[in-house]
């Protein structure tokens, strides 16, 4: 049954205020999410952390995120998108107000973890967008996914203010902005109109049976592998640029950027293109691209020792900047073309469990991202290869994409018969 012409526009206004404030709100937080990204290598300095230590310091938001964000949509149901929103924006502004007097580890872990609460945000943030869309939903999950490119910002402003005065001005600058996104979202929307009970009603069934009926489970997993793995690089790839390369850390950070913007841009074209093509075809697509990206760059420097005739030949290996650059941007486009389609169709399979199914993407995509990094740190820590975390990522992303085109051939060969 189509959509009458007056309902059309009258979803058209509503998205007009309701997507642009989740998506600033959702920039924000990303890139109160990703803070220690950058920062942390400062912190990493100034107080002689250990690589497994500075992994869990880059880990710990997205541990806390997991734990939040089913939470988070059972409060967004029941209490409004709108409220939980403007808790979790509050909770991150007294973050950046805490950061700016800690000066111990055990001070900055409670600040990494309370940017967990940027997890609860988004699964808020997605409810509120989804209850007020029927239409080109992968479309405009895709523009809130975007979002995530507030994780960029902090490879600008942290080198900026890390040579104009000192890192601490970023606490200072994130807390600004949350206030201002605070103050738009209680001017521009209303409690009453967008409270609780907003968007499609529950059906009141349990999670659990949810999940044993349709394919949402094994959907929410490669989502979290998929986008686990973006987050984690996210976090990661300042630190790794710089060193790889030997470059300073603004220049390592400006490089990274071009892994997260295009990745989170991406995620509006894959979420569109899902929308013409399906989202089976787009992900296995995206897959696909990403693993070739890896298997370049999971490549270290290395030099061959060739016995020649009159001699030994010696051969150099190792990717040009450029290429790496190229590389980084090819795995983070392919990642994120990989989210939109994957989050697309998980929530336009369960959309009157949209805050449930937004939390169990979340929890999925945090726990990976959470243990990643850690990985990351002990990779490096023991084995000695800064590279070996790209094999790593490679063996996942291979099993996640063999996992995912055997269900497609069991859900082909069911319709069929």
């Amino acid at each position: 049954m189509h959509a009458l012409p007056e309902q059309d526009d009258e979803e058209l206004a509503s998205l007009a205020v309701v997507l642009p404030l989740a998506l600033a709100g959702f920039v924000v937080a990303a890139g109160c999410w990703t803070l220690f990204a950058v920062a942390g290598v400062h912190v990493k300095a100034q107080l002689a952390l250990s690589s497994v230590q500075f992994g869990v310091l880059l880990a710990a938001p997205m541990a806390v995120s997991a734990l939040l964000a089913i939470p988070a949509g059972l409060c967004a149901r029941r209490f409004g998108a709108r409220a939980v929103m403007l808790f979790c924006l509050t909770g991150l502004a007294l973050c950046m107000a805490l950061l700016l007097v800690a000066n111990s580890y055990p001070a900055h872990l409670i600040v990494a973890a309370g940017l967990g609460l940027a997890g609860g945000f988004y699964s808020a943030g997605l409810h509120y967008v989804t209850s007020h869309c029927r239409q080109r939903l992968g479309l405009v999950l895709g523009i809130f996914g975007a979002g995530v490119t507030g994780a960029a910002f902090n490879y600008y402003l942290v080198p900026l203010f890390h040579e104009a005065y000192s890192w601490q001005g970023v606490p200072l600058a994130y807390l600004t902005v949350l206030l201002l996104v605070i103050a738009l979202v209680l001017l521009l929307t209303d409690a009453r109109q967008y409270g609780a009970g907003e968007g499609a009603r529950s059906t009141g069934r349990p999670v659990s049976e949810l999940l044993r009926n349709g394919r949402s489970l094994p959907l929410c997993l490669y989502f979290g592998v998929v986008a686990g793995s973006f987050f984690a690089l996210a976090l990661w790839l300042p630190d790794f640029l710089s060193a790889q390369f030997g470059l300073q850390l603004g220049a390592g950070a400006r490089m990274a950027q071009w892994f997260v913007i295009p990745g989170a841009l991406a995620q509006i074209a894959g979420g569109a293109l899902s929308d013409r093509l399906g989202s089976t075809p787009v992900t296995a697509l995206a897959l696909i691209a990403s693993l070739v990206a890896l298997f370049v760059l999971s490549y270290p420097p290395m030099t061959l020792h060739i016995r020649g005739v009159e001699g030994d030949i010696v051969v150099n290996f190792a990717l040009p900047v450029i290429l790496e650059r190229g590389l980084v941007i090819l795995l983070g486009v392919a990642l994120g073309c990989a989210m939109g389609s994957l989050q697309r169709e998980v929530i336009l399979a369960n959309r009157a469990e949209a805050s449930l199914f937004a939390g169990l993407l979340l929890v999925s995509a945090c726990s990976v991202a959470f243990l990643l990094p850690v990985a990351f740190g002990a990779i490096n820590q023991w084995l000695g290869i800064r590279t070996a975390v790209f094999m790593l990522l490679f063996g996942l992303l291979g099993l996640c994409l063999l996992m995912f085109a055997v269900g497609a051939r069991h859900r082909v060969y069911q319709y069929l018969s």
